[in-house]
């Protein structure tokens, strides 16, 4: 059988960009009918994917959407891909998913193989090493050869493209709002984020809330705990001031570790020790105590970027401007913080 060729080979075949070989298979009125012809000959003759360059033809689109999610394991990025694929299949749309596990060097090559494939757009949210070495290169080259592309959770103001975002600093004030109005004196914060944007604005909200209330911002109470440390060790060392009476948890996982620590150092929950953390996943309710939590629905994000990313593919408008959707967070009480 003979070897399929990719767009990058067919561009650099003829001298011109992806994005011109893209638009030719799609028999786009920006590129000569001339141009077109050679482009779709030379494509069919050395076997690059026939059925999709006569369905691009007639429709002007393939249907796929490439999708990069950081980590899989993560609950909310597993609700945004499902509200994604709901909201890809109701308009007939296919989905290439891949993940970086927070790579950047994943997060390029990935791009770049599916560049290679004929999509229709990307929808993107960033890995932490992205974020953490503000490397945007690939993603602004993938916007300059014509991909559309919606970024979501994660992003950068460095991208100019669609985005759907979580109002992460309000949802942080409500949940250190909710631990201080159920009687909390003392709040810790529990990151192992800090390197995200979204870790940043939940610090900024936490903070903006102890102001607030008129309660002491103390920096030892911030906790930041990198990939490498010890989890254990750094809560434990915290947890040494007894009058410490609120976590509040930036990412599930750290929540369930710091109950099970709460738990083990005999402390009575939520009467002498309140839990509350971001992202509302499953696991959380069956707990024991069930722990409160911010919802970010990501279910909700994942449609949205969705139908942002298929009305850019479809609309006609090339100079329609960008715009940033801001979802609204929302306290899940249960078990582990008392009631107001």
């Amino acid at each position: 059988m003979a070897k399929r060729i990719t767009l990058k080979q067919i561009a650099n075949a003829f001298g011109v960009s992806i994005a011109t070989v893209s638009k030719a298979l799609s028999d786009s009125y920006e590129i000569s009918t001339t141009t077109k012809e050679k482009i779709v000959a030379y494509a069919r003759e050395h076997n690059y994917k026939s059925k999709s360059i006569d369905l691009s033809l007639l429709h002007k689109k393939t249907k796929t959407i490439g999708v990069i999610i950081p980590n899989i394991m993560n609950s909310f990025f597993a609700k945004a891909f499902v509200g994604i694929e709901a909201k890809a299949a109701q308009h007939g749309y296919h989905l290439i998913s891949c993940i970086s596990n927070e790579s950047l060097e994943k997060e390029v090559k990935t791009l770049e193989l599916l560049k290679s494939d004929t999509l229709d757009g990307i929808l993107i949210s960033l890995a932490e090493e992205t974020q953490t070495q503000h490397q945007y290169t690939h993603l602004n080259n993938a916007i300059n050869e014509g991909l559309p592309m919606v970024m979501f959770d994660r992003v950068s103001d460095a991208i100019n493209c669609d985005k759907v975002i979580v109002n992460d600093l309000e949802g942080a004030f409500d949940a250190t709002k909710h631990l201080i109005q159920t009687g909390c004196k003392k709040v810790a914060l529990i990151s192992v984020i800090d390197n995200l944007s979204v870790g940043k604005l939940r610090v900024e909200g936490y903070v903006k809330a102890l102001e607030t209330y008129k309660l002491p911002v103390e920096e030892k109470l911030i906790v930041r705990i990198g990939k490498h440390e010890d989890f254990d060790t750094a809560l434990k060392i915290i947890l040494a001031d007894k009058t410490i009476d609120g976590l509040l948890c930036l990412e599930e996982s750290a929540a369930v570790n710091a109950l099970r620590i709460v738990k083990r150092m005999k402390y009575k929950i939520p009467e002498e020790m309140s839990v509350a953390c971001f992202t509302n996943g499953k696991l959380l309710q069956h707990l024991t105590p069930s722990i409160s939590a911010i919802s970010q629905h990501g279910k909700y994000i994942g449609e949205t970027a969705a139908a942002l990313l298929i009305d850019r593919i479809e609309n006609e408008d090339q100079n329609k401007p960008f715009i940033t959707k801001v979802v609204k967070t929302s306290l899940i009480e249960r078990e582990s913080t008392k009631k107001l």
